[in-house]
């Protein structure tokens, strides 16, 4: 199970640094809401799932940290 520690954007991606020190990155495409989000939106998320998830409630986004380890996904963005 993985859990998030800490949650960042750039204009490019999205990195979630997990409690065991390993930080996943993976591209804003994957996610068109935060990709189209404003700053101030995309600061406002919290977790949820006792670490297991992120929540962004404006923007009715919610990640399953282990989605970020799924490859299709990539290929669906394309």
């Amino acid at each position: 199970m993985f859990k998030c520690k800490k949650v960042k954007l750039d204009n490019h991606r999205l990195h979630v640094e997990l409690e065991d020190g390993r930080i996943v990155s993976t591209p804003l495409s994957w996610y068109p809401a935060l990709l189209s989000a404003t700053d101030e939106q995309r600061k406002h998320y919290k977790l949820i799932g006792r670490g297991t998830m992120i929540e962004w409630a404006g923007l009715d986004l919610h990640l399953d940290i282990e989605e970020m380890f799924k490859v299709e996904q990539e290929k669906e963005a394309a």
